[in-house]
């Protein structure tokens, strides 16, 4: 798990680090269904509440997740401006392998091979 940040670290790299863990990926699912308390995230996970709210911090630092505290209660709830932030660095990769990609494709028309000495092509 994260301990340590660099205060220079871009956000995307936070959030790409807060979304390596599968636990954390899976406490991302279940707040994107709505908002949960952290009791409520730790019920699946066979950790101690401890480590959980480790988690928990990761996600904030990332800024994927807000959580409030109420009571005696700690609500979680998914930051969506975050995934959009993913969503944008990944959809601005994919268009432009896609491009490169298609260009590739199209290269074997343009540039027909010639044929080997010695071969018969007819």
């Amino acid at each position: 798990m994260l301990k340590h940040y660099e205060p220079e670290t871009p956000p995307i790299d936070l959030l790409f680090q807060a979304l390596a863990d599968p636990t954390r990926r899976l406490m991302i699912d279940r707040l994107s269904r709505s908002p949960a308390s952290v009791s409520e995230l730790a019920e699946p996970f066979d950790m101690s509440l401890a480590a959980v709210v480790q988690h928990l911090h990761v996600l904030e630092h990332s800024g994927l997740v807000h959580s409030e505290k109420v009571g005696r209660v700690r609500t979680c709830s998914i930051q969506v401006d975050a995934m959009r932030a993913a969503e944008r660095w990944i959809s601005e990769r994919r268009t432009f392998w896609e491009g490169r990609l298609d260009r590739l494709g199209e290269y074997p028309a343009e540039n027909p091979t010639p044929p080997a000495k010695g071969t018969n092509r007819e």
